[in-house]
């Protein structure tokens, strides 16, 4: 009997203290209603993020037409800037040349220079025209919009020049004109001895 109580005692320690998740382990329960929902959340989840996929195409798409859409903004903006800077030149020209030309301290040899060296930065800037005209008319030398774009700032920039060089050549007459006044004032004073 001690034997036995021995064996008894052995087997109530050993069930006692094993452990309890293998104890309670048992055969997998497969449910079917949980693999089929599951599926369905997974086709669902695909659908979304296909719907993603086209979504991000398409936000790209829009990106690049604003850019292009911006690029051509930015284009016209420098073109009307440059047409702007012509008519500045032009107004300059046909309101101050002729007062320039027309004094009487500005000799006839100087006329034709005076007039020539206005004339030439006009047909400069005529032509740049002309070539912006043609960047803008036609895939000129096949280049990307950004590469128009700074191609035609630096004629923007060019035009601007042009417009200091004709401000900075009036005023330079206008200076000219001044002295041979103030000069012609001083010889033609009469003295009192």
């Amino acid at each position: 009997m001690k034997k036995k109580i021995r064996i008894l005692g052995i087997a109530l320690a050993f069930v006692l203290l094993r452990p309890a998740g293998a104890a309670c382990q048992g055969m997998p329960v497969y449910d079917n209603t949980n693999f089929i929902s599951m599926t369905k959340s997974l086709i669902e989840s695909a659908k979304q993020t296909s719907e993603l996929l086209k979504t991000v195409e398409f936000l790209k798409e829009q990106k690049e037409n604003i850019m292009k859409v911006s690029d051509v903004v930015k284009q016209l903006r420098v073109v009307k800037n440059m047409a702007d800077n012509n008519r500045r030149m032009i107004d300059i020209v046909n309101r101050d040349l002729r007062e320039i030309l027309n004094s009487p301290f500005i000799k006839a040899e100087e006329v034709s220079r005076v007039s020539n060296s206005f004339n030439a930065i006009i047909e400069n800037s005529l032509s740049d025209l002309d070539f912006i005209e043609q960047i803008l008319s036609n895939d000129y030398l096949k280049m990307t919009d950004a590469e128009r774009t700074v191609l035609l700032k630096e004629k923007e920039m060019k035009s601007l020049e042009m417009v200091a060089e004709i401000e900075a050549k009036t005023r330079r007459y206008r200076e000219v004109i001044a002295f041979r006044e103030m000069q012609d004032i001083i010889n033609s004073r009469e003295i009192k001895y």
